[in-house]
């Protein structure tokens, strides 16, 4: 009983609070999570905001087929550069690119994940993020807007944009847009931010993210000028580019239940009507005769109208889909590939080795998505002792968390490199490049891929078919190494044997064992 009253009193004294509930915008979110898109700090954020803004005009060219010329100038606000910890910095990137139609250079620009990355293709952006989450973190530590001209062709537009953070919507500066009449025809972006950053300790990571953006994009030309004028230029070797990807379909096995509420939706809209249409019309690969053996291993008939279908009927279809094993593998032609001859001209270009062998898997699938893998193995000439390893995913350069990647995985626990005769000195770089229309990144950062099995497999039958030719190209060196130091014993003693064997036989003259010397040189018997 003294229990129920002192509980009752409890009860009594007990303050209710209110919770307040409130909604955000995507660009706030952002301004207050800055560190998963990668901008932590001022040295990681001068580099990821190179990166992005670098990799947006590596698209932008490619799109349309023209090989990049790209030039990045860091200089410091104010033209004074001290070298003394963070500092406020203008970062301009010029391209040649496809250029922004001008309704839509405000909103690429000015609002978080708005772009044209949403469509289901390769692409180096994933979420439409990169560039303007560069804008974002420059006008979050300076204030100061972006500054963007870009042309399709006659005329250039000129913005001054900044972000509403509050709505995630661009603010256009009074006496904005201006247009200029294009005489020459440049087509391409510019885009000039200033930002608060720590340049002198990014600058390993600059240069070597150009460096390796340079090797696995050979037909492009960086140029970067740092803060103290210095010039440093990676130039193209060839001016081939891959065809650009292709938008394609959804396939069957990436499809969850939201995507196909989506998807549903959008074929009534468009007067699709019977449940067979659908799946002919709005999967790839996916003919008359695969969907009628799909419908009737999921026992739904075929004439069922797609506006009568249940949230139970939906769910079952992708319950059905998980069990079924009957569709063909997705199509590859909505990914962009370097293949082995591009590759080997830009492992060639930067990393001037004396042997490169590449590899490029059959395109692949993991969860319905499709995917390549491609890569090689370098060896000698103008590596460092030890090895290395580069790892790409859509042609970007992955350069930080590398022990959380499903190559450094594959390179350091799953080769044996003993089998193919590598030891730990041996110069050699193992090169990953995963190819796909979503890499599997672990985190918003983009910097390493999850261990999926598909992808972890491919890698690993790559890297072993380079391995073996390098395997029987050290056997070969080894064979010659020996030869060479063969020759040399019977070359430094074969003619003082001959000397002395002509003393001892007491005779005059010497025999001739040059037929003999060139005879043990080409390895005759």
């Amino acid at each position: 009983m003294a229990r129920g009253i002192k509980k009752r009193a409890w009860h009594e004294n007990l303050e209710v609070t209110e919770v307040e509930y409130k909604q955000i915008s995507p660009a706030d979110f952002f301004y207050r999570n800055r560190d998963i898109a990668g901008f932590s700090n001022p040295t990681r954020a001068m580099y990821a905001s190179v990166r992005e803004l670098v990799e947006n005009s590596l698209d932008a060219c490619e799109g349309i087929q023209a090989p990049p010329e790209i030039y990045i100038r860091i200089s410091a606000k104010g033209g004074t550069e001290t070298g003394l910890g963070v500092a406020k910095y203008v970062l301009s990137v010029y391209d040649n690119g496809s250029g922004i139609p001008k309704d839509k250079i405000p909103h690429c620009f000015g609002q978080v994940l708005f772009g044209s990355k949403y469509l289901l293709q390769q692409a180096r952006g994933t979420f439409g993020l990169g560039g303007t989450m560069a804008i974002l973190y420059a006008q979050i530590t300076t204030n100061i807007p972006a500054h963007v001209i870009s042309s399709t062709g006659d005329w250039a537009h000129e913005y001054k944009v900044l972000i509403h953070i509050g709505r995630n919507e661009p603010v256009v500066l009074a006496g904005y847009p201006k247009s200029h009449r294009n005489e020459s025809s440049w087509h391409g972006t510019i885009v000039e931010i200033c930002l608060a950053g720590d340049y002198f300790r990014a600058e390993h990571k600059i240069l070597e993210y150009l460096k390796r953006t340079a090797m696995v994009n050979p037909y492009a030309t960086l140029t970067l000028v740092d803060p103290k004028g210095r010039l440093y230029r990676f130039r193209r070797v060839t001016t081939k580019v891959p065809d650009p990807p292709c938008a394609t379909k959804p396939h069957p096995y990436g499809v969850d239940v939201e995507m196909l509420k989506r998807l549903i939706d959008l074929a009534v809209q468009r007067g699709c009507r019977t449940l067979l249409n659908f799946m002919t019309e709005y999967f790839q690969r996916v003919g008359k005769r695969s969907a009628k053996r799909f419908l009737k291993f999921a026992e739904l008939p075929h004439d069922l109208r797609l506006g009568d279908l249940s949230n139970a009927d939906i769910t079952h279809i992708v319950d059905s889909v998980s069990r079924y094993d009957g569709f063909l593998a997705p199509r590859s032609d909505c990914l962009s590939s370097l293949g082995k001859q591009l590759l080997k001209l830009g492992i060639e270009k930067e990393l001037h080795p004396k042997l490169v062998v590449t590899f490029s898997r059959k395109p692949s699938a993991y969860s319905g998505h499709p995917f390549v893998v491609e890569g090689g193995l370098a060896y000698g000439g103008g590596l460092p002792t030890g090895s290395m390893l580069y790892r790409y995913a859509n042609k970007i350069p992955l350069l930080y968390d590398e022990s959380s990647d499903v190559s450094w995985k594959v390179v350091h626990e799953l080769i044996n490199w003993n089998r193919y005769k590598v030891k730990q000195d041996t110069s050699i770089a193992v090169i990953t490049h995963v190819c796909s229309t979503k890499i599997p990144y672990k985190t918003v950062g983009k910097e390493f891929i999850a261990d999926r099995p598909e992808i972890e497999s491919e890698i690993v039958k790559g890297i072993r078919e380079c391995a073996r030719k390098l395997r029987s190209h050290l056997y070969r060196e080894e064979h010659t190494r020996r030869e060479m130091e063969r020759m040399g014993i019977f070359q430094k003693y074969l003619k003082k044997i001959a000397q002395f064997s002509t003393g001892l036989a007491g005779k005059e003259k010497e025999p001739d064992v040059s037929m003999l010397l060139r005879r043990v040189e080409y390895g005759e018997s």
